[in-house]
């Protein structure tokens, strides 16, 4: 079993250090102790709650408009760098930051500047996942 740190599965979640402690204390997440005695979660279980839609990373905000994409990241921009044919749009979404390569035309046509609301909407045929390196923060409780 992965165990996270509360603040780990905090980041993950999209929540509050105190947040993931109201869950424990409430039953949603089970308890444990890391290999260095530090309260901790079961990854499993954590990401049952972000694949159930059950925290603030799954955005659930339906604009009713029909989609195959599934991937929503309401955020904010943060710069647009626009050039006569392509233009470079910047959203900070929670905390993520994402960057949008789009013709100059479309960027004028949504009338985009910093500091307005905008969502990333992201369909990709290609996904690459890196794993993370291990740290002393995540310890695996079987080994």
């Amino acid at each position: 079993m992965t165990l996270l740190r509360i603040s780990e599965a905090a980041r993950f979640l999209g929540v509050s250090d105190d947040s993931v402690r109201r869950w424990v204390a409430s039953g949603r997440l089970s308890a444990h102790t890391d290999a260095t005695g530090r309260a901790a979660v079961d990854g499993v279980e954590v990401a049952h709650l972000v694949k159930d839609g059950n925290s603030t990373l799954n955005d659930s905000d339906d604009d009713g408009v029909p989609s195959s994409a599934r991937n929503r990241f309401h955020g904010l921009v943060t710069d647009v760098v626009m050039d006569t044919v392509m233009a470079q749009v910047e959203l900070q979404c929670g905390p993520f930051r994402v960057v949008s390569l789009m013709s100059a035309e479309a960027a004028r046509e949504l009338g985009l500047e910093p500091g307005m609301p905008a969502v990333a909407v992201v369909k990709a045929t290609t996904v690459i996942v890196e794993r993370m390196e291990r740290t002393e923060r995540t310890v695996r409780a079987d080994g």
